[in-house]
């Protein structure tokens, strides 16, 4: 595997949204009902959503493609925590969150994911980051694993709304 990753460029949300779609749900516990699930991509990860995350000066996305096909991407935003819980833990300043960060089920395992990481951290310290956090759930074993072996600690909790429920995630932050 020959990974390709670099910045996602405007008109590109349509692909973004397709991996989006066969992956979030990869991240979600098993207990939570599929039409939260869809009901998430359809509001937070469409085409359309993605267009507006691209064109957003605040947000960086970064996609790995292998061939011709979107295998992974991340998404940074570079803005001080809004959410109270994370505000408390994540100290350093300035910070950028890494909002989104997945891999397609068939790159799992293969390097893609901590090559992806490797480029995202790049590109949070070209912005001027000094940490990156992101919230996990904690349900997520195989993401919590992955987060750890790439420097993440965990800095504290919160809640994600899915739905009607309320999940719980770890904050887990990484100095630059």
């Amino acid at each position: 595997m020959n990974p390709s990753i670099r910045r996602a460029e405007p008109g590109e949300g349509a692909p973004l949204h397709e991996l989006a779609a066969a992956t979030f749900g990869l991240a979600c516990p098993p207990s939570t009902p599929q039409a939260d699930i869809e009901a998430f991509i359809a509001e937070q990860l469409s085409a359309e959503r993605f267009e507006s995350y691209l064109a957003d000066p605040g947000r960086e996305v970064i996609v790995a493609t292998v061939g011709d096909a979107f295998s992974g991407y991340a998404m940074l935003l570079f803005t001080d925590p809004s959410d109270p819980d994370v505000a408390a833990v994540i100290l350093a300043r300035p910070t950028a969150e890494l909002s989104k960060f997945y891999v397609a089920r068939e790159c799992h395992g293969s390097g893609l994911a901590s090559a992806l990481m490797r480029s995202t951290l790049d590109a949070a310290r070209r912005r001027g980051a000094t940490s990156v956090w992101l919230g996990v759930n904690q349900q997520n074993v195989r993401a919590n694993r992955f987060y750890s072996r790439s420097g993440f600690s965990t800095a504290g909790t919160k809640r994600f709304a899915l739905g009607d429920r309320l999940e719980d995630d770890f904050v887990r932050e990484r100095m630059l």
